[in-house]
């Protein structure tokens, strides 16, 4: 699995193989995490260089502390990775949108109804997909035209879910 770690706004690609061996950018890296506690503390071993920090998730961040400093993280995995970069772009604030299911699926849950207005960000629809719940959201803020999916319904790569205007 490959993730995209940010942190103080530099990237470094992940890359954890089937065998257990850890990538950093390309590189190999000897990698033990251990959680020292039920919150917080966790153990690093890198390299067989030891290091302890604490670590708080914060709206979809990770504040970490490690000798001192302070690092803001972002962690994005390569499903995360495709709809961010699906979903990038400039939308005009008067053009439709249709949301659409980014893989196949089973929707778990619909929270928006015709007529609602929503906010950027809010989530329009829950989609499940290997065993993996999606939560898709309003790319801006605008009022729900059309809700094409019930709870329950499967759909394939690019079913419109969703338009919103």
């Amino acid at each position: 699995m490959k993730y995209v770690a940010t942190v103080n706004d530099k990237s470094y690609t992940i890359e954890i193989q089937p065998d257990g061996q850890v990538l950093v950018d390309g590189e190999v890296r000897n990698v033990d995490f251990t959680a020292l506690d039920d919150h917080s503390l966790y153990s690093l071993l890198v390299d067989n260089a030891s290091y302890e920090g604490l670590v708080q998730e914060r709206e979809g961040l990770y504040d970490v502390l490690l000798w001192g400093a302070l690092y803001e993280v972002k962690v994005l995995d390569e499903r995360e990775q495709r709809l961010a970069k699906a979903s990038s772009g400039l939308i005009p604030d008067d053009a439709e949108i249709a949301v659409r299911a980014p893989m196949p699926g089973l929707i778990v849950k619909v929270p928006v109804k015709a007529g609602q207005e929503v906010e950027a960000g809010q989530t329009l629809v829950i989609l499940e997909s290997m065993k993996m719940q999606n939560e898709l959201k309003a790319p801006r803020a605008g009022v729900i035209q059309a809700v094409n999916v019930s709870e329950g319904d499967s759909v394939g790569h690019s079913k419109r879910l969703v338009v919103l205007v």
